[in-house]
């Protein structure tokens, strides 16, 4: 028994050091450096809260990509949400070659966050690119996509909801363990298919829904490669978001101390966030064999 449980620790042992090593050890030193000043070539000079107090008081950048990375959360999640939720729904169906379907709907999560992607993103949405070629010939008026301040927002969040892949494969696994019957007592009372849809799947796949939201909003705050390759922050800052601020400090400008303290922030955002979710969850998610006394 004694040589099974070193045997066990010993397969654990570079998991259990990976995270320790790549892990935590960043996260702690993270949260040291953001009361220091570092620029990775003198020692860190102990500096207080002054990071947080620049930061907070004295920084107009940092709330304009705050606000920027806000505004995008809130277009790019519930559109990716909403789409996966969608294709989830047609992928449900039981259509001959339905697992060609499956496999290429989830292909573009597998690329989407990489930066070869994002760059070909950039040259789809630019003045002379594909993007514009059709609306030409459709016969509408070519966009500026990577020079409008408005229009750039949505190249980028058009790329976060084209990775709607991993979510829809959690909706797709919830749709297929709804009760069929459910659905055969619902047609025997006339209810359509929008209704069934409303009254029965949105009810019974709410947790599922709650999972992918809180991930999906994590994701977007975290994002980086679209306004990072495709819009290199502009124009006029209007995609500059959080996570590119927080790199341009810590790696452009050698600033690790500040970066760090940005970042601490930007997890008590998330994590905020999170919380607020959870707390707001007890009124719209739906647990079976939960009893209901919601008021």
């Amino acid at each position: 028994m004694y040589e099974n449980k070193r045997l066990g620790f010993l397969f654990v042992l570079p998991f259990v050091l990976g995270v320790l090593l790549f892990k935590l050890f960043p996260f702690v030193m993270s949260f040291a450096l953001s009361f220091t000043r570092y620029d990775l070539i003198d020692p860190p000079e102990w500096v207080g809260m002054l990071n947080y107090r620049e930061l907070f008081t004295d920084d107009p950048l940092f709330v304009q990509s705050l606000g920027v990375t806000l505004w995008f959360t809130v277009l790019a999640v519930p559109l990716r949400v909403g789409f996966a939720l969608f294709i989830a729904h047609v992928l449900n169906f039981k259509l001959r070659g339905i697992n060609f379907f499956r496999s290429a709907f989830y292909l573009p999560s597998i690329l989407g966050g990489s930066i070869a992607v994002a760059v070909l993103w950039r040259f789809l949405f630019a003045k002379y690119g594909l993007v514009n070629g059709v609306l030409v010939q459709l016969g509408f008026e070519p966009v500026a996509w990577l020079a409008d301040e408005q229009a750039s927002m949505w190249t980028i969040v058009l790329l976060f909801t084209w990775q709607f892949g991993s979510a829809c494969v959690i909706f797709l696994a919830a749709l297929q363990n709804v009760p069929q019957s459910l659905y055969e007592a619902a047609e025997c009372d006339g209810a359509s298919q929008w209704q069934q849809f409303w009254r029965i799947t949105v009810p019974l796949i709410t947790p599922v829904i709650f999972f992918n939201l809180i991930m999906q909003m994590v994701h977007a705050f975290q994002e980086f490669n679209g306004p990072y390759a495709i819009t290199e922050g502009g124009p006029l800052n209007s995609t500059y978001v959080l996570a590119l601020y927080i790199y341009d400090q810590s790696f452009r400008y050698f600033n690790l101390g500040y970066g760090a303290a940005l970042s601490w922030v930007l997890f008590a955002l998330v994590g905020g966030l999170s919380l607020f979710s959870f707390w707001s969850s007890r009124y719209w998610v739906f647990y079976a064999g939960e009893k209901d006394d919601r008021r």
